[in-house]
């Protein structure tokens, strides 16, 4: 006997088939024992008196229907958490991007800081340099127009050498200096003496104050030519010696 034809078979799932199928099968067979002949009484019964239970089928289409809104929730919330993650490594990254450019800042700004400190620092001493030069060589202007001139006669040497002697700390006046001048060279610088016992003996009295040349090396002052003839270099040896001698050249009244 053909299983009897169920509508919308063909659009049924493998599963879906199966159900209908034995549904269908089961009703045939309560068809056939039915009409059996001769069978028992209470055997007897009729397609309207089969127990009116629901398809299987409706069944099958809510789990189906439901599995599909499970398999829906969880691709959205899987969906959701990809781009959560995304966003949290985009922010991540941002932030690493941020923190890494701020350093990078950070360390130019401080850079470039060292820079201009070690700059101001080159130019401060550069601009020292300059004024200690600018103001050794004002002093030395200052002392090269300070510095005193005497005029090249007796009276200039006598002048500078008494200047000379004030430093070193050696007496004498100006009056006793021209007085034994004038005695023993009549202010001549050039004078010598070569007759008495001194150029006798190979040491003429040289200069204004006639030093023989031991006493003009043993009392030269520092600072004056080492000439016996130079005019302020002959006053100031010869005053040195007369001070060690005799306290003074104003003490020096003839021959010494």
């Amino acid at each position: 006997m053909p299983l009897p034809k169920i509508p919308g078979y063909s659009r049924l799932n493998k599963t879906h088939k199966y159900s209908a199928a034995g549904i269908a099968a089961a009703g045939a067979a309560a068809i056939a024992f039915a009409v059996v002949p001769g069978g028992d009484a209470s055997a007897k019964t009729t397609a309207q008196d089969l127990p009116n239970k629901p398809v299987a089928l409706t069944s099958q289409k809510a789990d189906a229907q439901a599995h599909h809104e499970v398999l829906v929730k969880q691709s959205a919330l899987a969906s959701k958490q990809a781009k959560e993650e995304a966003a949290k490594k985009a922010a991540e990254e941002a932030a690493a991007k941020k923190k890494a450019a701020e350093e990078a800042a950070a360390k130019k700004a401080a850079e470039e800081a060292a820079a201009k400190k070690a700059a101001e620092a080159k130019a401060a001493k550069e601009r020292a340099v300059k004024q200690a030069a600018s103001r050794s060589a004002t002093r030395i202007e200052t002392v090269a127009v300070q510095k005193k001139t005497y005029p090249d006669n007796l009276d200039g040497w006598i002048r500078e050498s008494l200047d000379i002697m004030k430093k070193k700390g050696i007496p004498g006046s100006y009056e006793g200096i021209r007085r034994n001048i004038i005695r023993e060279s009549g202010g001549d610088p050039r004078a010598i003496n070569n007759w008495d016992i001194n150029a006798q003996n190979g040491v003429p009295s040289k200069g204004l104050l006639q030093v023989i040349a031991p006493t003009f090396q043993a009392y030269h002052v520092e600072g004056t030519a080492w000439d016996a003839y130079d005019p302020v270099a002959n006053i100031t040896a010869a005053c040195n010696y007369a001070a060690d001698r005799y306290g003074s050249m104003d003490n020096v009244n003839g021959p010494y």
